[in-house]
């Protein structure tokens, strides 16, 4: 209190005594103008002589102005949605894009807001453009497409730190769209075309080489067993036969005719 008499000095001292005294002359008519409301999200910053009159904001209720000497700047502590207009970017991998979106900022000293900044809405919105360009200029286009969440939490940090000063708080940061140029997508288009091709002959190729190593092992089974190809012949009928109405060439096996020939032979 001692420093802020001193600050004002006795001309002051003298002004503040002429508006309480004006104020008690002209009670209660002088109540309209003296006595403010603030609301529940809004915080008050009191100038006194030109001098904030207190280190902290004043509010939610009401506020005691007087007239003549005190003037007052209504500060909102809601939060604000920052659009960032699209932004032409050139990647570390020497690629253009366009880059939007979104910055959610609250106040949260309306003090700083109001003494340490001209207009903390405009520089907010400047210093989040430049932000975006700034760290997105860093990184190559597929970190920018796989990585929207790092990078939106580095502009966040960015932003924070600088705004700190003015009394802001940076709750979050959206990337919305990211637009790459026309022959870029049909070149990338043309990449993962050719990259899902190869995966394709790789498993084609893979199962080729299992089917193979599943028909030598069946073949030494039914080699083992002459009975069981003859089983298995019988089998593929009646698969056929199932599906299909179809005529079924049936194979002789060797032996029976060769049976059938001796027999002839010897009659």
């Amino acid at each position: 209190i001692a420093d802020r008499r001193e600050g004002i000095g006795v001309c002051g001292w003298i002004l503040i005594s002429l508006s309480f005294l004006l104020v008690l002359i002209t009670f209660p008519i002088s109540t309209w103008a003296c006595i403010k409301v603030i609301r529940e999200y809004e915080r008050a910053v009191v100038f006194r002589l030109g001098r904030i009159l207190s280190k902290k904001a004043k509010g939610p209720g009401l506020v005691l102005i007087l007239p003549c000497t005190d003037t007052f700047i209504k500060v909102d502590l809601r939060t604000v949605t920052c659009n960032i207009p699209p932004q032409e970017i050139l990647t570390k991998d020497a690629i253009t894009t366009q880059v939007d979106g979104v910055v959610y900022y609250r106040i949260h000293s309306a003090v700083s807001a109001v003494a340490n900044v001209t207009d903390v809405h405009l520089a907010t919105f400047l210093l989040a453009q430049t932000t975006l360009r700034n760290v997105l200029g860093t990184q190559s286009l597929a970190q920018l497409l796989a990585g929207r969440e790092e990078v939106a939490h580095s502009i966040q940090a960015v932003l924070n730190s600088a705004t700190e000063q003015w009394g802001i708080k940076v709750a979050r940061v959206e990337i919305k769209d990211v637009r790459i140029p026309v022959a870029m997508q049909r070149a990338m288009a043309a990449e993962a075309e050719a990259a899902r091709e190869a995966r394709a002959k790789i498993v084609a190729a893979e199962g080729e080489m299992n089917a193979s190593k599943a028909l030598k092992q069946a073949s030494l089974v039914l080699a083992e067993s002459p009975a069981g190809l003859q089983l298995r012949y019988l089998q593929t009928l009646t698969t056929l036969a199932a599906e299909n109405n179809s005529t079924i060439v049936f194979p002789l096996p060797i032996n029976m005719l060769e049976s059938f020939r001796q027999k002839n032979t010897g009659g």
